[in-house]
């Protein structure tokens, strides 16, 4: 198809559906108040429609009071039922699809339910939406006249009990219209590889000889891959390879701590990247502006919001808003219902709003990943900021990281101890410790206020991490994949002291 006549179709499909945004831009909780009347008036003859008397549930203060917020685990008995192909229980419609995950701090699989609503008003509109959204901001682009460069999960769909369960990616991919796989590499077959070290090589191979346009993945796998890209074919940046390629579009971890490593294989100022914010869960905003990474709040995808300030959550007093009564720039745990049948349900991030008019955000951490044990509510979006600071201050790079406390011992004050893995190492390490403890302090007032004259905090600790550390402890663990991610904050001492064991240990990483 011409790619004018194909830019065409997208400018109209853009201007109808910014006919629909329209409503959300210009009554967004009015909105969010009609789609939860919907969601209750659909599911209210589910069983969990019947215990918690949905068809009496007219307003939000009635919706809040009823029912309660639930986590996974409150959640998974009905889940293993549905799993096990029983109909009804907290979605109308047949749930086909789990979306396997073990989430970022638990070994346990979770099995996230994926409806035919959830997978077309919500994933594949997103999709279209985002492509919509880049078109209208880049009038010129020329992304039809070649490939996107996907990267998902690496298993399979499975099936079971007549259900089917894997990586999210997989069950889009499944599900996708046969034409879909032209405009995308690597095939689907190879997509679908459960070896993830085979089916990185794979996709090199093959993606090497196609006219690449976009990107799309989590950054650090993306990163790992786009290396092995340059190293295989002995370039130097990826314009040597794929001269049309135009555009990223990012997600799943903050693309903080890799921006400058992308900017020196794809060096151009042109060049655009462009964030979502997805999970399993849902689909729940994109990057609109070329110049900003700060994300829209979609808000007609079949997800209801509510928000937990963070300066209440998991307290006696935890106060839980609508959309509604948010705040700019303070810090929220996100609270889902969904077409699929989660009814609010505790996603595990946090978000700051940038706006309210529109509703942009800008996701801050996770709920469960950041260090307070000592009062310095210490998060991701602290971390990474001190952290791309002070390895531009050094002139080093960062693969990845982690850290946790070093608990007080008799008379002994705590700290903080990180494991950092260079790409590219500072002349020295103790002077990155200290501007790095620095950055930290000057960007969180409670940390600062904890490492004042040494008060409650010593100075951080940092371990050297060999190369391939990090991709060692995925491995051991059995999390390759583009959807898995390394832990980054924790109150708790494991992931770090297995780090600390295994850094001392030669690599064994596939090479």
């Amino acid at each position: 198809m011409p790619i004018p006549l194909v830019n065409s179709i997208a400018s109209w499909f853009l201007k109808k559906r910014f006919h629909q945004m329209e409503l959300f831009l210009k009554y967004p909780n009015e909105v969010q108040l009609e789609l939860l009347h919907v969601l209750l008036e659909t599911a209210k003859n589910t069983e969990l429609g019947r215990m918690y008397d949905f068809s009496s549930i007219h307003n939000y203060e009635t919706f809040k009071e009823r029912i309660p917020i639930r986590s996974y685990e409150d959640y998974e008995e009905m889940i293993e039922r549905s799993r096990l192909g029983e109909h009804n229980i907290y979605w109308p419609t047949p749930i086909k699809w789990f979306a396997k995950s073990s989430g970022t701090t638990n070994a346990k699989s979770k099995f996230i339910p994926v409806s035919q609503e959830s997978l077309e008003d919500c994933h594949y509109a997103a999709g279209k939406d985002l492509l919509c959204m880049y078109l209208n901001n880049n009038e010129n682009s020329k992304l039809f006249t070649g490939k996107s460069l996907r990267l998902g999960g690496s298993k399979e769909l499975y099936k079971e009990n007549g259900t089917s369960f894997g990586d999210l990616s997989a069950i889009i991919i499944d599900n996708m219209p046969f034409w879909a796989e032209y405009s995308s590499t690597p095939s689907n077959e190879v997509s679908l590889m459960s070896d993830w070290e085979t089916k990185m090589m794979a996709i090199v191979h093959e993606t090497i000889q196609e006219n690449v346009t976009s990107l799309a993945g989590v950054p650090s796998w993306m990163l790992v891959l786009l290396n092995q890209v340059l190293e295989t074919t002995g370039q130097e940046h990826l314009f040597e390879i794929w001269n049309n390629i135009e555009v990223y579009f990012h997600g799943g971890v903050s693309f903080e701590p890799y921006i400058d490593q992308y900017k020196k294989i794809l060096p151009s100022n042109s060049f655009r990247y462009y964030e979502i914010y997805n999970a399993s869960e849902g689909f729940f905003a994109i990057q609109d502006q070329n110049e900003s990474s700060e994300l829209l709040l979609m808000l007609d995808y079949g997800i209801f919001y509510e928000f937990i300030p963070m300066d209440t959550y998991g307290s006696t007093h935890q106060k839980v808003i609508p959309l509604s009564e948010v705040e700019v720039n303070k810090n929220y745990a996100v609270i889902i219902t969904t077409n699929a049948g989660l009814w609010r349900y505790k996603i595990g991030d946090t978000v700051r709003f940038t706006s309210i008019n529109p509703y942009r955000i800008k996701v801050s951490g996770r709920t469960k990943h950041h260090i307070n044990a000592f009062g310095e509510e210490l998060i991701i979006e602290n971390a990474e900021e001190a952290l791309k600071k002070t390895t531009r201050e050094t002139n080093s790079e960062i693969v990845d990281y982690t850290a946790a406390p070093i608990f007080m011992k008799d008379r002994e004050k705590g700290a903080h101890e990180w494991m950092i893995e260079f790409k590219k190492h500072p002349k020295d390490l103790d002077r990155f410790a200290h501007i790095l403890d620095q950055n930290l302090q000057n960007i969180n007032s409670d940390y600062e206020a904890k490492r004042h004259n040494n008060t409650t905090l010593n100075t951080l600790v940092i371990n050297d991490a060999r190369p391939h550390l990090f991709y060692d402890w995925l491995k051991k663990n059995d999390k390759l994949g583009g959807q898995h991610k390394i832990p980054r904050l924790s109150n708790s001492r494991k992931y770090l002291d297995e780090l600390i064991e295994l850094n001392k240990i030669n690599s064994f990483t596939f090479k």
